[in-house]
């Protein structure tokens, strides 16, 4: 199609070489579903032919929502925000929409400025993985009228759309693991800077060493290392000699995610270490590579892919007539590998 310079192709054009009216263009572009097939596809075709693009300020103007979705997530270089961002981006893609990830480092002042800059920029909502139990900027940002999902963080008394999993429950099944196993000195390997998944694991070791006669302030080393700036799996690495530093010595460790896992593997085996036969570990989150590593980890599994899935699904919930906001909890199983054993006699 042959226009001047300068001229930019509009839906007048599209309807002028499909054949149709404009509003059936319109149509076709935010509710194609009530548009009969063949004439979609005709308006289709004359859209690749003189190539145009959808405004997208305008269509905003004209009341339609925005195709971006904010994405405020931990660290997407974390390979489960990186498996959970792809559940939102897969599950947003199949609705015509795409997402803008951002990291927050584990900041609340970026965590604000993200929800901000997004805000300002009309998205059609928000999916956030907040960084601790503050939850002022998130919740200026739903009154001001973009919707917002929470995930990794139960909804509790808020009134917000939430998904994740029983965090206290990954806990308690590591640890009873372990007590079963005839563990009586276990630590617990967290970090200086946590998001709320991560104290909740711990309450739920802290219940189950309670819950088998134990007093879990005896019972349980607390370890917390810096994860910013140096890479997680040398931190944890590194924390090996503060876990052997103790006594009496635990028998077992327990991590806050399977990166860490590895890493406090590595450590135990640069000095000597044996792993089940002299300290048994547990990662969390069970990654792809924590089946493949050796030896392969013991570790609580959950779906990040399942949790951006769910989350970017009621999202796009939150635009419909009627919609209600619902808390969806998913249950995390323990699976039990080489990494676990009875401790040394």
């Amino acid at each position: 199609m042959d226009e001047q310079p300068g001229h930019r192709v509009g839906m007048r054009d599209v309807a002028r070489v499909a054949g149709v009216s404009v509003s059936t263009v319109a149509n076709v572009l935010s509710r194609p579903g009530i548009v009969a097939p063949p004439t979609r596809q005709r308006v289709e075709q004359a859209i690749r032919r003189v190539g145009y693009v959808p405004n997208g300020p305008a269509r905003q103007l004209r009341g339609r929502p925005s195709p971006i979705v904010g994405g405020v997530i931990v660290d997407l270089a974390n390979p489960f925000f990186a498996e959970l961002n792809r559940g939102i981006e897969d599950r947003l893609a199949e609705a015509g929409c795409l997402v803008l990830a951002c990291s927050t480092d584990l900041q609340p002042a970026k965590e604000a400025r993200i929800l901000d800059v997004l805000r300002e920029q009309a998205v059609r909502g928000i999916i956030v993985s907040p960084i601790g139990p503050d939850l002022t900027a998130v919740l200026e940002t739903s009154r001001r009228g973009t919707p917002v999902v929470l995930v990794e963080q139960p909804r509790g008394p808020l009134d917000l759309c939430a998904v994740s999993v029983d965090d206290a429950l990954g806990g308690r099944v590591a640890a009873e693991h372990l007590v079963t196993l005839g563990h009586r000195h276990i630590a617990y390997l967290g970090a200086t800077v946590e998001p709320g998944t991560v104290p909740r694991r711990r309450t739920g070791v802290r219940q189950a060493l309670a819950d088998a006669g134990l007093d879990p302030d005896r019972a349980l080393l607390d370890l917390r290392m810096p994860i910013h700036p140096p890479p997680l799996a040398d931190a944890a690495a590194a924390a090996a000699d503060r876990i052997l530093a103790v006594r009496p010595t635990p028998t077992a460790v327990i991590c806050f995610n399977d990166t860490a896992a590895v890493g406090v593997l590595q450590g135990l085996t640069a000095r000597g270490l044996r792993v089940p036969e002299d300290m048994s570990i547990v990662g969390y989150d069970d990654l792809r590579f924590a089946a493949r590593i050796a030896p392969a980890l013991t570790t609580v599994r959950q779906s990040p892919y399942q949790l951006g899935h769910t989350a970017a699904d009621l999202l796009l919930d939150e635009s419909r007539p009627g919609h209600t906001h619902h808390d969806v909890r998913y249950r995390p199983t323990l699976v039990v590998r080489s990494s676990t054993g009875p401790p040394a006699p």
